[in-house]
């Protein structure tokens, strides 16, 4: 995952541009102010990602505003999180995006070719897990990984998941996704050399508490090299995930 700043100094290196060219496309504004938003345009140039549009609680036409200005400055992907199909109908009038019903999201432009060290593996618990696991294998996905999904593997048929011990261990990062008591992050924790993240959700009965069981018993978790995000934020998975599986590419 090249950073904006390193493509910058390639062209110039390569005679695609002039030093006083790259000055400017460093110079140039790090936002731009719409009135109901204000879109971070340098976001790549400092943390190698683009924004992504959060579309939960936004119109369709402020989400619109936010890919107007994203567009005229250049951005050519743009990932839009927790979209509703009905948003989704609004915006594509406009835009050609795609939309994934299942990670209730959408994207805008071509999916990059990926360019990590390795394979990310997003598992489930159960089926009930698959529109966050969705989330979080899009986001991996739009950020340049190989994804490689495993679904319905949870402890309470543990012959499932071992099925999968050669994806497993041969992963470079693991999304392990689970409601109910949480418990195959630590499963999985305990099989793989790799970081795993865990991601409670908030599948399950009364004493799930809408997900905070999960996290507990994640953040609880035995295995070593297991870090948790929030409840059902997939997309802060993928994204971690993605951060992970290029450490070594940026070098």
């Amino acid at each position: 995952m090249k950073t904006e700043i390193k493509d910058i100094l390639e062209k110039v290196r390569s005679g695609e541009c002039t030093v006083d060219d790259a000055l400017l496309m460093i110079k140039s504004e790090p936002f731009e102010d719409i009135g109901f938003a204000k879109v971070d345009l340098h976001r790549r140039v400092r943390q190698g990602a683009a924004e992504v549009i959060y579309g939960a609680g936004k119109t369709p036409e402020q989400m619109m505003g936010i890919m107007d200005s994203m567009i005229r400055n250049g951005q050519d992907r743009i990932l839009i999180t927790r979209l509703s199909q009905e948003s989704a109908d609004v915006i594509s009038g406009r835009y050609d995006i795609e939309y994934h019903k299942d990670a209730r999201a959408a994207v805008y432009g071509k999916m990059p070719d990926p360019n990590g060290i390795g394979n990310i593996v997003v598992a489930t618990g159960g089926t009930s897990d698959i529109p966050v696991a969705e989330e979080a294998a899009l986001t991996a996905e739009v950020h340049g990984n190989h994804v490689i999904r495993l679904y319905d593997v949870g402890v309470a048929g543990l012959h499932r998941l071992l099925s999968h011990k050669e994806e497993i261990m041969g992963a470079s990062v693991i999304i392990a996704i689970a409601g109910m008591e949480g418990a195959l992050a630590s499963v999985i924790g305990g099989l793989a050399d790799c970081p795993v993240i865990a991601v409670p959700t908030s599948v399950g009965y009364g004493a799930s508490f809408g997900g905070v069981s999960a996290l507990l018993s994640m953040l609880n978790s035995c295995a070593s090299g297991v870090s948790v995000v929030n409840i059902d934020n997939g997309f802060g998975a993928g994204y971690l995930a993605s951060m992970i599986n290029h450490m070594e590419a940026e070098k």
